[in-house]
């Protein structure tokens, strides 16, 4: 008798939907420990020792000549971070829950939300551990300085972005190929720790080599951002527009997959996870 009807218009739908992705990705950060501060410090720990190996290689090997000049630490973190972001962007997408998942029993949630949730769960422990190693270069060792910080910021969200795109596309073949899928993942990331080129400079590369490296956007957003890191290093042999364009393409392809996939999904298919 005494009820009130609340109108659902579109801007109260925005704020639900926001809500449910925030709940969500609050839920995936804190999925792979209970504690967030520990789930940081791993991964600030797993950035470290990238650095460190990294940085005993190039010594070693007497490869702190091909880097580019200027602060060899910021070089290898321009690196590490794009390619770190990219490859647990991946990784995120690929493992969120799908259209059989107990979790898409309760009717607001569904797979967009659980994409959404795991592609920004990974960028925010990324940004985090970014920021805070960082910080810690800057005032406990040496002032840090980017010659373009905002476009450089930018290339890391693209790293990101092209890394949800790939994703994408081996989240909509997991249900139909569960282990090609995974394999396929594992070896894309596996060929990343090569085919990024955050090792190399791409100007300094012979074009027969470099014709290993130039289909992998994460190669060009690590490469690009180089270029706005250091004020003496113009990239020519990469650009902006090409991972952009083939994540705009493969972000397509996966949502159609995606889309036919929970169309066509039976409950049987997570009966052997």
């Amino acid at each position: 008798m005494f009820t009130t009807q609340e109108r659902n218009n579109h801007f109260r739908s925005a704020l639900g939907l926001m809500e449910l992705v925030y709940v969500s990705t609050v839920r995936q950060v804190r999925k792979s420990h209970s504690n967030a501060l520990v789930g940081l410090l791993s991964n600030l720990l797993q950035t470290l020792v990238f650095v460190g190996a990294f940085y005993l290689m190039f010594t070693v090997l007497g490869l702190r000549g091909n880097a580019i000049r200027g602060d060899f630490i910021l070089y290898l973190l321009s690196g590490i971070f794009l390619f770190l972001t990219h490859t647990k962007a991946v990784g995120a997408v690929m493992g969120s829950e799908g259209p059989t998942s107990a979790m898409m029993k309760h009717a607001p949630m569904n797979t967009a939300i659980a994409i959404m949730s795991s592609a920004l769960s990974s960028l925010y422990i990324q940004v985090l551990s970014a920021a805070v190693i960082l910080f810690v270069v800057h005032v406990a060792w040496y002032p840090v300085y980017f010659y373009k910080p905002v476009p450089t910021i930018a290339m890391f969200l693209l790293a990101w972005a092209s890394g949800v795109a790939v994703g994408m596309c081996f989240l909509a073949l997991k249900p139909w190929f569960p282990g090609l899928a995974g394999t396929l993942t594992m070896v894309y990331s596996r060929a990343n720790m090569i085919a990024s080129g955050k090792m190399f400079v791409a100007n300094t590369m012979p074009s027969y080599i470099l014709a290993f490296f130039d289909w992998n956007p994460l190669f060009h957003a690590i490469d690009q951002a180089r270029g706005f890191a250091f004020i003496n290093y113009n990239p020519h042999f990469s650009s902006i527009s090409y991972p952009v364009t083939l994540s705009l393409v493969l972000l397509m392809i996966g949502l159609m997959g995606e889309f036919y996939t929970r169309r066509h999904a039976s409950i049987s298919w997570s009966a052997g996870k």
